[in-house]
């Protein structure tokens, strides 16, 4: 029984030593933004876009979906925004992601927070339709917590109803 049991043990050890494909190697990397530190992995930085989240000239670099007043309906112009995220995240399972459902100030408190929910949950669900994972994606609201342009007038109003996609690193 002994001999048997020796190789077999030998065996369970190698192949539990051997590795199929790269190793985990997480690198700190340095995150311009001013939020900290983001990590990358060998996998996400090989020919994956990471870069791309960044290039201004890159359609992911830009994180808003736009909302009308009182709506948590995605606009047809986000379309190709969404797609594009939502491809970033499928080639890069191990990116997550937050959304942040904003709203303008008018409303009540309670009212802006459900509907900022709205809004981050239905841009979670676009994402998810198009392949992104939901292990991938969390969804919250801030309601009028987070405003870009504090002037009462409605092209503020207009840049506060906004569901805003952040990346591992940036929240």
């Amino acid at each position: 029984m002994k001999k048997l049991a020796i190789p077999a043990l030998l065996s369970l050890i190698l192949a539990a030593c051997s590795s199929t494909g790269p190793t985990d190697t997480a690198a700190q990397v340095e995150d311009r933004s001013g939020t900290g530190v983001a990590t990358v992995t060998a996998d996400s930085a090989a020919g994956s876009g990471i870069a791309a989240l960044t290039d201004p000239n890159n359609i992911l670099s830009k994180r808003s979906v736009f909302f009308d007043f009182d709506s948590y309906v995605i606009q047809p112009e986000a379309k190709p925004l969404i797609e594009a995220h939502a491809r970033f995240l499928v080639q890069n399972p191990q990116m997550k992601m937050l959304i942040q459902g904003n709203t303008d100030e008018r409303g009540s408190r309670e009212y802006n927070l459900a509907l900022g929910q709205k809004r981050a949950d239905v841009v979670k669900q676009a994402l998810l339709l198009l392949g992104a994972r939901e292990s991938q994606i969390e969804s919250v609201s801030l309601g009028e917590e987070k405003p870009r342009c504090d002037a009462p007038t409605e092209a503020c109003f207009a840049e506060n109803r906004r569901g805003d996609m952040l990346y591992s690193g940036e929240f």
